[in-house]
């Protein structure tokens, strides 16, 4: 039953990615920790493998809409992975216990639940181009963005968050891009950083493959249909919602330790 729940609630992990183009490892490191009796460094481990492949598989549908910015992916992206991996190999260190590791992964989530909530710099093309006539980027937002990828990228590998909630408002406010191509450029970034943050953590835990290949398998599958659903829903109308439950899941985790 828990299984049958777990990959339920899989689903709705990709749904997430699909539609507000974060908020997917936030959820899967809780499921794999407290549905699925996964130890908290293997579930890390893990959370990257499945967000890395189901955020790559979410750029597929937001590609052919023509929502991906690759020229902005590409400032992000390296440092991001560098960030990743850095992370990662912080989390190897022995006095990083999983206690540690899980209380700043709940502090993590509170600080994500409130950018959420408050729905920072997710605006309107006509409100940022008003904002930006009246109160001009800086000249050198060119170097913001790789900055704030490279400490994104840390939290990845240390925490196993795949960090939507904090690219997409750095995209919108200093990458200038629309919300809905934000989104589907961030699911890039999430996937490349994945995988250099997993990189970081092979030979630290032992994996359950099979666990991996059936959550990722489910978690895609809501993707797909987030990223469907985009033609219909706003990402800003279920953001703040989705940020009052990620609060409530904060909570818990924090409570638990």
């Amino acid at each position: 039953m828990t299984w049958i729940i777990g990959h339920i609630l899989a689903v709705g992990i990709g749904l997430s990615l699909g539609l507000i183009g974060g908020g997917g490892s936030i959820l899967a490191v809780p499921i794999l920790i407290y549905v699925l009796d996964t130890q908290p460094k293997a579930a890390i481990a893990m959370s990257l493998v499945i967000v890395g492949t189901v955020s790559l598989i979410g750029v597929i549908p937001h590609w052919r809409q023509g929502h991906v910015n690759v020229r902005t992916a590409a400032i992000f992206t390296p440092v991001a992975m560098l960030g990743a991996f850095l992370g990662a190999r912080l989390a190897s260190l022995p006095w990083i216990t999983e206690t540690i590791q899980l209380i700043s992964f709940g502090i993590v989530m509170v600080l994500a639940s409130v950018l959420m909530i408050r729905d920072p710099g997710i605006k309107s093309p006509l409100q940022r181009s008003s904002q930006t006539a009246s109160h001009p980027h800086p000249k050198h937002h060119w170097l913001t963005i790789p900055l704030e990828g490279l400490g994104v990228g840390v939290l990845t590998g240390f925490v196993g968050v795949g960090g939507g909630f904090a690219i997409i408002p750095a995209l919108v406010l200093f990458g200038d891009l629309p919300i809905k191509e934000a989104i589907g450029t961030s699911l890039l970034i999430i996937a490349f950083k994945s995988a250099t943050g997993f990189l970081g953590y092979l030979n630290q835990v032992e994996l359950d493959w099979m666990l991996i290949i059936t959550f990722t398998l489910a978690a895609s599958l809501g993707t797909v249909i987030g990223a469907s659903l985009t033609r219909i829903f706003e990402a800003k109308q279920l953001q703040k919602g989705f940020g009052y439950f990620v609060l409530v899941v904060a909570v818990f985790v924090l409570a638990k330790q």
